[in-house]
């Protein structure tokens, strides 16, 4: 899919957000300034920005407990991101979801799950709201390589077979289930196979590279939203650090990160490809490196100096009335 230069700029943007923010939480967490716990996406931006890029406001999405990219790819505001993850009382979720439990309702994203898997069933629901209201839009939830097991995660591909509404299932397999390769946990090799099994159609894309990712997810997100049919995507990516911060990562190869953030950079092959052909100059993307280190720099300063939530706030958020 052809895009223009003004798009370009946007997507490198975008995913050097996405880095930049996963950097610094990072280094924060590593002096001990954020509660709880973090799992960082770094490495896999291109699927990101190469899947959302597509969505707009009439669509859904979920994520997994690895879900700051996603977040910043559907336009949540990285201030009050950041504020959240430090438990402050203006952050996205008023200080109570924290990381793991980050969640843009405003914006259609239902949310990041403890629950492994836990946003396949949710956005067949989501799906099913898009069908019922006839509209057009499409429900993504991402899953990584271990939720791919689950039996909830089945449940919803069966389902959404059934009722025939708009999902598009996106498997993120960056090779560890925590610390269990995917070669090993994943019976059938590759996740895409198993789109047969539930009567869809499905894809494979290399998720390093941000212009495969655009013009596969790009191809079937169009074809969910014209059909109202589910459809299954799986990207092989990478992460660039442990299942969590602070995993020893016994379980990697000896040089393994090196070599993957040696080769397997998305942002550095993003870079390459359009520089080499002329479609940017290097001076522009670094002037993009340093705007955002300049938005970090503030999204952190200013996330350390907000007040967390109060005891009167120990209450709220907790009913809904219907």
């Amino acid at each position: 899919m052809q895009q223009s230069r003004e798009e370009l700029l946007k997507a490198y943007r975008t995913m050097r957000t996405i880095r930049e923010f996963e950097e610094r939480l990072h280094v924060q967490f590593a002096a001990g300034d954020i509660p709880g716990f973090v799992h960082l996406s770094a490495g896999q931006e291109a699927s990101a920005v190469g899947v959302i890029s597509h969505l707009g406001e009439d669509d859904y999405i979920a994520t997994t407990h690895r879900g700051h990219g996603h977040c910043i790819a559907f336009g949540s505001d990285t201030q009050a991101m950041m504020n959240e993850i430090y438990g402050r009382r203006d952050g996205l979720c008023k200080g109570k979801g924290g990381s793991i439990h980050i969640a843009d309702m405003a914006r259609g994203m239902l949310g990041a799950n403890g629950i492994v898997g836990g946003g396949g069933p949710l956005c067949v629901g989501a799906a099913l709201t898009i069908k019922t209201q006839g509209k057009r839009g499409v429900a993504v939830p991402f899953i990584g390589d271990g939720a791919s097991n689950q039996g909830h995660v089945f449940e919803a591909m069966n389902l959404a077979s059934v009722w025939q509404v708009p999902v598009l299932f996106v498997f993120e397999n960056n090779g560890y289930a925590e610390a269990t390769g995917a070669d090993y946990s994943v019976a059938s090799g590759d996740i895409v196979k198993r789109a047969e099994a539930f009567g869809m159609p499905g894809e494979q894309v290399d998720g390093r590279d941000y212009f495969a990712v655009h013009d596969v997810a790009g191809a079937m997100i169009e074809r969910v939203r014209d059909s109202g049919k589910p459809a299954l995507l799986e990207i092989k990516l990478d992460r660039f650090y442990g299942h969590y911060e602070g995993d020893a990562q016994t379980y990697r190869g000896e040089g393994e990160q090196e070599r993957i953030r040696d080769t397997a950079d998305c942002l550095k092959i993003f870079a390459d490809k359009v520089t080499s052909a002329a479609l940017l100059g290097p001076e522009q993307l670094e002037g993009i490196d340093a705007e955002v280190s300049e938005l970090m720099d503030t999204c952190v300063a200013k996330a350390k100096a907000a007040p967390p939530p109060t005891q009167s706030d120990l209450m709220t958020d907790i009913y809904v009335s219907y």
